[in-house]
């Protein structure tokens, strides 16, 4: 049977699209490394082999997709730029690709959101246009400038050439490391988000070692007080279970997500896309929920789903830091902290799981307030 062929006009991507957008962006993207640790192993009892897509310009695996829906334009189309609302790393993947392109980029970005990611939207090139931090402002603003301009809108994750171009992750991946027989990538699911900081700043005078300084002002800025609308995911694990079950069906997919933000995992047990009233979780880059487009693919083709509370992906980026020596976002961590966790470990239909590739997804985190503390 041709490759991928039983999926060809199932869903909105499939091996043909990931291919055709790997030979569209890889003179763009950078072929980002594939770590190990003798240490890790051990630890997990298995062999991981972690993709550092935060080593991909822009800090996240997000240029891959922007630049495949980018390139993807027909001159016409693309002569009055692109438009997207973000608040997170698509924002900054889009106005990189379009500068690449030589097209104008204009970036939605709510009231609040992440200063370094509104910084690396500009350091690109974006237009930033503000709007309040609901979803209906963020769609309003952005049907004004779609109106205003006549560009393109460019969903982050509920669009085919988005997932294609996610998908070349798995490509470069089962090329790097072949003996794969497991993969684990972040999923995010709906979220309606607001908590408060849990961690007492004053606590951070007694730590005088600047590496645990460093841990703790990170994980006391990530879990600074938010409140964020609901937007779509799943593009990421989509696209890699696309192109991996095409070249191997017998490969695993795992998703691994946030406990505090489990409607995927809720979703794929009922059979049918399930939404949560709020959620609580540090993992900002997974508090999303699936769409029309990504939902039947996780549906059909993800495996399972395994979720983990907030302690379990904090020990994951310190395991990340300490031993992989690699900067993660809470996001990015998550599929560590799955396979280290006691699901992953006690459920007997993952025991065969021997070669796991790990997504590093991203390594954007805010660290404004670190460099402060270290200047007083």
């Amino acid at each position: 049977m041709e490759e991928g062929s039983q999926m060809r006009g199932k869903y909105v991507a499939d091996i043909s699209s990931i291919r055709e957008a790997q030979a569209r962006i890889n003179s763009f993207i950078h072929k980002t490394p594939v770590l190990s640790s003798e240490s890790l192993n051990a630890v997990s009892g298995r062999r991981l082999f972690f993709k550092c897509e935060c080593f991909q310009k822009g800090g996240a695996f997000k240029f891959r997709g922007a630049c495949n829906a980018v390139f993807s334009l027909d001159n016409d189309q693309a002569a009055k730029g692109v438009v997207t609302h973000s608040s997170g790393n698509h924002a900054a993947a889009l106005s990189l690709a379009a500068k690449l392109r030589g097209i104008p980029a204009y970036i939605v970005i709510p009231k609040g959101a992440p200063k370094c990611k509104v910084e690396n939207v500009m350091r690109y090139g974006g237009q930033v246009i503000w709007s309040e931090a609901t979803m209906q402002s963020r769609e309003s603003v952005a049907s004004k400038v779609l109106q205003e301009t006549g560009a393109v809108l460019l969903h982050p994750y509920n669009d085919g050439r988005i997932i294609s171009g996610q998908g070349t992750l798995s490509l470069e991946l089962l090329e790097q490391a072949p003996d794969i027989d497991t993969l684990i990538v972040p999923i995010s699911g709906l979220f309606n988000y607001s908590s408060s900081a849990k961690l007492s700043i004053s606590s951070f005078l007694f730590l005088h070692n600047l590496y645990y300084r460093f841990l703790f002002v990170l994980i006391f800025l990530i879990q600074k007080e938010k409140k964020i609308n609901k937007i779509v995911g799943g593009g990421l694990v989509s696209g890699v279970a696309l192109a991996a079950k095409s070249i191997n069906p017998a490969i695993r997919v795992l998703a691994a997500e946030p406990r505090g933000a489990n409607d995927a995992a809720q979703s794929k047990a009922a059979g049918r896309i399930i939404t949560l009233p709020e959620t609580n979780t540090i993992a900002d880059g997974l508090r999303a929920f699936l769409g029309d487009c990504t939902w039947p693919i996780v549906r059909d083709l993800v495996d399972d789903i395994i979720t983990v509370d907030d302690k379990e992906i904090i020990e994951a980026m310190k395991l990340c830091y300490e031993i992989l020596k690699v900067v993660v976002e809470p996001s990015g961590a998550i599929g560590l902290a799955a396979v280290l966790s006691d699901s992953f470990k006690k459920n007997p239909a993952l025991k065969n799981c021997s070669n796991i590739g790990i997504i590093l997804s991203g390594g954007n985190v805010d660290l404004g307030g670190l460099w402060d503390s270290f200047r007083k």
